[in-house]
């Protein structure tokens, strides 16, 4: 866990040393991994008295989850607790606050109270719209339920998204339904290409499960005929490939074996290709002419008609 102090110096140092936006933003999410959640905090220091203000009945987490406040007896100091460990202090933040407080570090700001608002103010973004449409880029991502947008995280690159449920913490695409990409953060030229390529696993139909099976077969993986169907003969192959490849064979392609796969393709021999043959008939030519052929193209041969 790093101290706020930590926090700070590496956002300063990022800057001074003119890091591109990007890596800044997805530098400064890691290294807020495990601070707190507290609902309706934005990136306050997380200290008693900014607990107690937010505490309310309906969450209240806000209190069982402080050594102060669940024990009115006890003085009033953060020795001990577990996210103040050796002494360290942290901001405390809900999941919109969260992704707010990261952009704002770097002079970028959402409008909206909360994540539906965000999401649907134009004039928060350059680019939005569904997950199965995102870019492979450090961008905002949206769990829409209903017509609303319960949670929000910050996608930092390769499938990875960090946010803030229970404590800030690091997880996959799973579940998520939209994305965004904040003004300022991009030109519009400069946003990747590149898709960011889902988790597969048993059962999955997906134009990205053609591109498993086919790399899979390339590298010598054999998993039979490329159909976009994840079935047994994938995922056994899958799990062969993740043992050979030293990662956890379970059989699910997410970012660590896209990753692996995508250096085993790179890495794997080329297939020779089959020679490209064709006939030229020629005719009213001389055999003087025919053996003229032959010295011009090497590869070629002539047959004279007799």
């Amino acid at each position: 866990m790093n101290n706020l102090e930590q926090v700070e110096s590496l956002r300063v140092q990022m800057e001074q040393e003119g890091m591109p936006l990007p890596e800044r933003i997805r530098q400064l999410a890691l290294a807020c991994l495990d601070w707190p959640y507290v609902f309706g905090a934005w990136g306050e220091e997380c200290t008693p008295a900014n607990r107690k203000r937010r505490a309310r009945d309906a969450h209240p987490t806000i209190k069982s989850k402080c050594q102060c406040l669940r024990d009115t007896n006890r003085k009033e100091t953060c020795d001990g607790c577990q996210w103040y460990p050796d002494g360290y202090r942290v901001r405390m933040y809900d999941c919109r606050g969260f992704t707010a407080w990261l952009l704002r570090q770097f002079g970028l700001d959402l409008y909206g109270d909360g994540a539906t608002t965000q999401y649907n103010t134009a004039s928060n973004w350059i680019r939005r719209g569904p997950i199965s449409e995102m870019p492979d880029c450090v961008c905002c991502v949206f769990r829409k339920v209903g017509n609303k947008m319960e949670h929000t995280g910050m996608h930092v690159g390769g499938g990875l998204v960090v946010d803030c449920s229970v404590n800030v913490r690091s997880v996959g695409m799973s579940g998520w339904t939209h994305y965004a990409i904040p003004k300022g953060l991009y030109g519009e030229e400069d946003v990747p290409v590149t898709k960011v390529r889902p988790t597969l696993r048993k059962g999955s139909r997906d134009p990205y499960v053609l591109d498993l099976q086919e790399i899979l077969n390339v590298i010598g993986y054999n998993c039979g005929t490329a159909d976009g169907i994840f079935g047994t003969k994938t995922y056994n192959a899958l799990v062969l490939f993740q043992t050979d490849a030293g990662l956890n064979p379970d059989g699910v392609c997410g970012p660590k074996t896209w990753a692996a796969l995508d250096i085993a393709e790179a890495q794997a021999p080329m297939a020779p290709a089959d020679p490209v043959t064709y006939t030229v008939r020629a005719e009213g030519v001389t055999w003087e002419q025919y053996r003229r052929i032959l010295e011009i193209c090497p590869l070629a041969e002539a047959e004279r008609e007799r």
